[in-house]
């Protein structure tokens, strides 16, 4: 029996006890990092506070804004935005 490309690299993350919750993590981080999910969205799904689930990201050498790219650009640059 085969073991699937995504299982495998489930079974090499140090975070949570089954590979289905290790699984389901990668998928998650996927739609976060695609947009197709809120961050509250991302930890209801993988059952975690906020806070928890950004420091899990952190961990993990993620790094997640509400930002666009451009928009942390203007920040960084300290641009002032006119409307």
């Amino acid at each position: 029996m085969q073991i699937s490309p995504l299982r495998e690299i489930a079974n090499e993350l140090p975070f949570f006890k089954t590979v289905d919750d290790r699984e389901k993590l990668l998928g998650v981080i996927g739609a976060l990092v695609l947009r197709k999910i809120s961050l509250s969205k991302a930890s209801e799904i993988m059952g975690m506070e906020r806070e928890r689930f950004l420091g899990l990201l952190d961990g993990m050498k993620l790094g997640y804004s509400y930002l666009e790219d451009q928009d942390v650009e203007v920040e960084k640059n300290g641009k002032d935005c006119c409307f």
